[in-house]
């Protein structure tokens, strides 16, 4: 959905959408949900409300799929594109929720869209407990036990395990 910046009024504009996205690498279950303020003061377009998103993924310690749904809250402040002139320009922290727009309109599809890739975890857990799966033989260590033995010592750290072995004498 794309809105014309000069056809918002002085009030605002209070929308809820209901979007189908495709991202690339991100697994949506159903379409993104929103409900969004829309405010225009001078050439600045303040965007804020939440969004809902259920997506599919893996967990990354027992592989397993799940759902997994998340509230997201928006709030993001327009530039015109024209603002940021030629130079090079450094983002600092106060300036992440920043976004610019080209022209008279504003895609709300971009906003969902780019809400939803910075939301996304890189390490999602099908819960906080999960325990993984066994590195040598891959039994899923939350549905049972496996009878390996985790003895092996990390290389890099064999010489601290003789200089403990040496204080044991």
């Amino acid at each position: 959905m794309k809105i014309k910046i000069p056809d918002i009024p002085e009030e605002g504009l209070e929308i809820a959408l209901e979007e189908e996205l495709g991202i690339e690498g991100i697994s949506l279950v159903s379409p993104v949900k929103a409900r969004l303020s829309i405010t225009k003061v001078a050439a600045e377009v303040l965007v804020s409300g939440d969004m809902s998103v259920e997506l599919d993924t893996v967990c990354s310690r027992c592989l397993k799929g799940f759902r997994q749904v998340q509230e997201l809250p928006v709030n993001v402040v327009y530039h015109p594109l024209e603002e940021i002139g030629a130079d090079k320009h450094e983002l600092h922290d106060d300036e992440m929720d920043m976004g610019f727009y080209r022209g008279d309109e504003l895609d709300l599809q971009d906003l969902l869209r780019e809400q939803v890739m910075l939301n996304a975890q890189m390490k999602p857990l099908c819960d906080e407990a999960c325990k993984g799966i066994c590195p040598k033989c891959g039994t899923d260590l939350n549905t049972g036990t496996c009878t390996c033995e985790n003895h092996e010592i990390d290389p890099r750290l064999e010489v601290l395990k003789k200089l403990f072995d040496k204080g044991k004498e």
